[in-house]
């Protein structure tokens, strides 16, 4: 996801604002981004569990989905064709987790969907977003109109703290629980704004016009409890909270069934269900879902203090030479002031307490599989 050419590299509408703050800027997905700031990754990550931390994510892509029928139904049926998850269930005002799949099954992205009564608002991932709106047009132009909300700025605000800090200036939000999502007014600006994130805490996302995106963020930060987030702290904490990211942990080779997420399938898109598959690999992923999947992506804890990091081949002992699986992120979780993981195992495997070996500059490093999140999430349902 780091880009290749740094001459080619995007900024987001707060890059001056990073830069003031002392954000020590790195490629990620296109964009200069800053990777952390002066409090450093470990202090950045804690502040967040205990107060609220700030993060930079206007890199991410916004998308809005019009139905040219004026109806919002016509405009989740139509996304129904895309993902395996029920978009037509989701209420105005409410927003749902889902995947783009391919024919196989596996997953071309994962993005956020939310109904804001008259059309449907998406949030993709930064690296995928120019396939994804393609992908958009190419399958759904008969039936919505799809408009790039490419002049927006979001960010997220995370932590125990992140509803007090926001409430000062957004008057819905205490009102608001978890995956409620619309239109809002955040200051003097017409914002939209969820209740969701990608840390494991509660908080919020905002998106916010670019040219209004600074003096938002600076109302925010004059907050003593709020303090600027970079992408280390960002990696870690959505880590400990056992979330996946995409080209790593999730990929175009993995199905919603192997990465641990049946959750986000829905019933009605099930066998049986009203409007059981229809989306692209149903096939393979509601014969897993009957059957079982190969593999599965699991939690991982280090018998250790040594960090397991993204790549390691994994042994079911640690002798055998053939290996059976891989980490797909890895690193301290600050939180628990020890190492996590997660990865592949075959099925088999993959139970709680089972032990296997990563290898690890040519040592074999004992691994117990582990329930995710690592942390227990706070979000306020």
């Amino acid at each position: 996801m780091l880009a290749r050419d740094e001459s080619d590299l995007k900024r987001t509408p707060l890059y001056a604002l990073h830069l003031a703050r002392g954000g020590k800027m790195v490629p990620f997905a296109g964009y200069e981004m800053p990777v952390q700031y002066p409090a450093g990754v470990l202090k950045e990550h804690l502040h967040t569990r205990a107060a609220a931390g700030l993060f930079d994510v206007s890199h991410m892509g916004q998308l809005a989905l019009r139905p040219k029928s004026g109806r919002v139904s016509d405009a989740a049926l139509a996304l129904e064709r895309l993902v395996p998850q029920d978009i037509l269930g989701v209420a105005p005002g409410r927003q749902r987790y889902a995947q783009f799949t391919n024919a196989d099954g596996g997953i071309l992205d994962d993005l956020m969907v939310a109904n804001f009564g008259d059309h449907l608002f998406l949030v993709v991932n930064a690296a995928c977003k120019t396939e994804d709106e393609a992908h958009l047009r190419r399958h759904l132009s008969d039936a919505c109109d799809i408009d790039s909300r490419s002049g927006r700025a979001l960010i997220a605000l995370q932590g125990p703290r992140a509803e007090s800090a926001l409430a000062k200036i957004c008057a819905d939000a205490r009102s608001m629980k978890f995956m409620d999502a619309g239109p809002r007014r955040v200051a003097e600006f017409d914002c939209f704004v969820s209740r969701s994130g990608y840390t494991g805490e509660d908080g919020f996302e905002i998106s916010v016009p670019a040219e209004h995106a600074e003096a938002l963020v600076t109302q925010l930060l004059d907050n003593p409890d709020v303090l600027p987030i970079g992408l280390g702290a960002r990696d870690s904490l959505r880590l400990e909270a056992g979330l996946c990211l995409y080209g790593h942990d999730i990929d175009t080779t993995t199905t919603p069934v192997e990465a641990a997420l049946e959750w986000s399938v829905q019933k009605s898109r099930r066998k049986g269900g009203a409007r059981a598959g229809g989306f692209p690999g149903a096939e393979n992923i509601l014969d897993q879902f009957e059957h079982g999947a190969l593999r599965r992506r699991v939690g991982l804890k280090a018998q250790g203090r040594a960090p397991v990091r993204e790549g390691a081949p994994l042994f079911a002992d640690s002798t055998s030479t053939e290996a059976i699986g891989k980490v797909t992120s890895g690193g301290f979780g600050p939180s628990l002031n020890a190492p996590v993981a997660m990865g592949y195992l075959p099925t088999p495997l993959s139970g709680i307490g089972t032990t296997v070996f990563a290898e690890v500059r040519g040592q074999r490093l004992p691994l117990a599989v582990a329930a995710a999140p690592f942390v227990p999430n706070t979000y306020k349902r």
